[in-house]
């Protein structure tokens, strides 16, 4: 039975954390790990994993982190910007932007996908408003069997930049 693995990656950084220092230091955090989690629940008739690693704030804005999954009514599964959808070729992973608008990125049944996209947004808490930084890396996969260390051991097959 084949299962489906998405690895959240989360790089978060306010104003001050902006400088040539701080780029670097950000820059040498991977973007990829041993998987750890198991899989918790199944998606599309697949058992599904969904592990997340780095900051993800939990502020008063965000009470249980701000990456937000799920799945919809018509069994697709959303991941923040992406969904997954079952298609007749295998599970199609698409980049939905700020509007309504998705991108098809592509199979996940044909080696693993990596997206990646940067934002910034606006926080209030404690009577201070901020804007908080973040570079948000997912890894997908659709595979045959469980192995921890596939995102490690292969390059992506494709490699996709949101806005």
């Amino acid at each position: 039975m084949r299962i489906l693995i998405f690895q959240l990656v989360i790089k978060q950084w306010d104003k001050s954390r902006r400088t040539a220092s701080d780029e670097a230091a950000r820059a040498a955090i991977p973007i990829r790990y041993t998987i750890a989690a198991k899989p918790a629940f199944y998606v599309l008739d697949k058992p599904c994993i969904v592990d997340q690693h780095g900051d993800d704030i939990t502020t008063s804005v965000f009470k249980n982190g701000r990456i937000k999954y799920g799945m919809l009514p018509d069994g697709r599964i959303r991941f923040d910007r992406f969904q997954v959808c079952a298609k007749q070729d295998g599970d199609v992973l698409e980049y939905l932007s700020q509007g309504t608008r998705s991108k098809t990125i592509g199979l996940l049944n044909q080696g693993w996908i990596q997206c990646q996209y940067n934002w910034r947004y606006s926080v209030e808490e404690g009577g201070l408003n901020y804007w908080m930084y973040e570079e948000v890396t997912l890894n997908a996969a659709c595979t045959d069997e469980f192995d921890a260390d596939y995102f490690l051991q292969t390059d992506p097959r494709i490699v996709f930049k949101g806005e």
